[in-house]
């Protein structure tokens, strides 16, 4: 009778982490970027930079990991291998979000992505609640060979890691399957941004705006302040992106911060309000557009004109003047500048199209598989 009690506690354990990993992971994995830019968070924290090239690739591999222990642990495929993967990430995680809690300086550690937000000890305290269980998972199924895996196992790990891995793969080249972020298709933007000033939430100023530059001769980081005038040689440093600054919370993603400008001025109103259709061609460097985005968007130019509607390109890359882009043979877009991370949480891609219709977000479409029809 004890054994069995053993048996039914020990399963309810393997099945209820299972099903947080699950979550966990999927939530992430249907959004890559989310991931990806709080890896770039951490890698900034600890002074190496020099790894954020690899984030994106780091993220699928992560949430699909994630995703794929919850599967198995769930289907009980070799639960002993599974469970000490899960002890060790386990520990691993919270002693970071300990750190997190107490030393690192983030607002929220990002576990279950934008699905569901914790602070730092609020995610400390989640996983000294799982960690227990994993222990119990770990110790019942103590006696199995780690390796020994069946050939429905083999078939299972196989068909688990392909839709894990796939999923963040998918997302990642087009756009997240969930949008859990507040620029969702159907969301009227000006109408939040309206929101958000009248609940008290003032616009950032322009002194919390941190424009990082790469030295092309040494290849180091190097940040700015946007009134700074050295980095606008072009021939000294090369433009790498634009953070929002704040003590408080330091990355921050509020509607409140949507702005489009220029060197003439604030443009939000006047672009977010536009009767009719409004195409934003968002651009995260002007320099390093594939052939192919650059046949899209120029497709994406010409459907606009020929619909009646208007397009302006918006990009974190600084702007010093009142800038117009061509792209390809397609008739000369404004362009406009928009902070790097509002920009990203807008639409998670590197470049793409949303389009607004009456103000309204009608559509969103990476770069490389755009479909106005």
């Amino acid at each position: 009778m004890q054994l069995r009690h053993s048996y039914s506690f020990a399963g309810l354990c393997r099945v209820l982490v299972g099903l947080i990993f699950i979550f966990s992971g999927f939530v992430k994995a249907v959004d890559p970027w989310g991931t990806a830019l709080k890896v770039n968070e951490y890698l900034s924290i600890y002074g190496i930079e020099e790894l954020q090239p690899a984030s994106m690739i780091f993220s699928i591999w992560l949430c699909g990991a994630e995703l794929m222990m919850g599967l198995m642990l769930t289907f009980r495929v070799r639960t002993r291998l599974i469970s000490i993967f899960a002890l060790v990430s386990m520990t691993f995680f919270t002693i970071l979000t300990f750190l997190s809690a107490t030393w690192i300086p983030v607002e929220d550690c990002g576990c279950f992505g934008d699905a569901l937000k914790l602070t730092p000890w609020q995610t400390f305290l989640k996983n000294l609640f799982i960690m227990p269980l994993v222990v119990v998972v770990w110790l019942h199924h103590r006696h199995q060979r780690v390796l020994a895996f069946r050939r429905w196992e083999i078939v299972f790990t196989g068909v688990f890691c392909t839709l894990a891995m796939g999923l963040g793969a998918y997302c990642y080249y087009h756009l997240p399957l969930i949008d859990f972020l507040p620029y969702k298709v159907g969301a009227n933007i000006y109408a939040m941004i309206e929101e958000q000033h009248d609940t008290g939430h003032d616009a950032m100023s322009s002194e919390e705006y941190v424009l990082i530059y790469r030295n092309r001769r040494t290849g180091r980081l190097r940040e700015f302040n946007i009134d700074d005038t050295e980095w606008q040689n072009e021939e000294k440093w090369e433009w790498v992106e634009t953070r929002v600054d704040n003590e408080s919370s330091p990355i921050q993603t509020l509607v409140s911060e949507f702005a489009i400008t220029d060197s003439e001025g604030d443009a939000t109103q006047e672009i977010l309000t536009h009767a009719g259709e409004m195409y934003l061609i968002c651009v995260t460097s002007l320099d390093k557009l594939s052939d192919k985005c650059i046949n899209n968007l120029m497709s994406v130019v010409d459907v606009a004109r020929s619909r009646g509607g208007s397009v302006v390109c918006i990009t974190p890359q600084p702007l010093r003047e009142v800038t117009y882009r061509s792209f390809g043979d397609s008739e000369p877009v404004r362009c406009y500048n928009i902070d790097a991370t509002v920009m990203k949480t807008m639409l998670r891609a590197e470049s793409g199209v949303v389009v607004l219709r009456d103000g309204v977000i009608a559509g969103k479409y990476n770069c490389r598989n755009i479909d106005l029809d």
